[in-house]
């Protein structure tokens, strides 16, 4: 077994949250731990029941030899792309993650929207990091079936100044809620 490699927490949280159990539900309590794999190296496992159907659930991601070291504010990896989502389903959490932002975002809703906002900036960091010298995204790249399926019918998206435009404009919105 070679797990794949998980360069933060939050980036294991979010692909255990986008692969669903076979009864379709993505909730289980997620009890961690962390274990040393046949090579020697470390590995972050997280084992529960279903929520929906009781079955048991496990995933195992392989730590980082050295810890994450992007600088402040919330990231999901490191300057490396992912190993485990693509950039079409990253480009999807970031879409997920504005389109929950109300029009009116004061107080607990204005938290949940910086919430939102500063996720969804991450995961277009995360999509931008699989073209680091191109113009855009080279469709090899999307190695998922949802990936893929956005990459066909809108191509553009992958652009690296398509990127940076949507990017700027959360992280402008991201400014004024404060």
């Amino acid at each position: 077994m070679n797990p794949p490699l998980s360069r933060t927490n939050a980036e294991a949280h979010l692909y255990m949250d986008l692969h669903a159990c076979s009864c379709g539900s993505t909730r289980f309590p997620r009890h961690s731990a962390v274990v040393a794999l046949a090579d020697g190296d470390l590995a972050s496992r997280y084992t529960g029941a279903c929520e929906g159907c009781g079955e048991e659930r496990e995933f195992v991601f392989r730590l980082a030899p050295t810890p994450s070291s992007t600088g402040g504010g919330f990231h999901y990896g490191s300057a490396e792309p992912s190993q485990l989502l693509d950039p079409g389903e990253w480009l999807l959490v970031a879409d997920a993650y504005a389109g929950s932002v109300p029009a009116e975002s004061t107080g607990e809703a204005g938290q949940r929207a910086r919430a939102a906002l500063t996720r969804a900036v991450a995961a277009l960091d995360e999509v931008a990091k699989f073209a680091p010298d191109g113009e855009e995204v080279p469709g090899d790249a999307f190695v998922s079936e949802r990936g893929r399926q956005l990459h066909q019918r809108e191509p553009g998206r992958f652009r690296r100044d398509r990127l940076a435009a949507v990017r700027d404009t959360y992280a402008e919105l991201l400014a004024r809620l404060g």
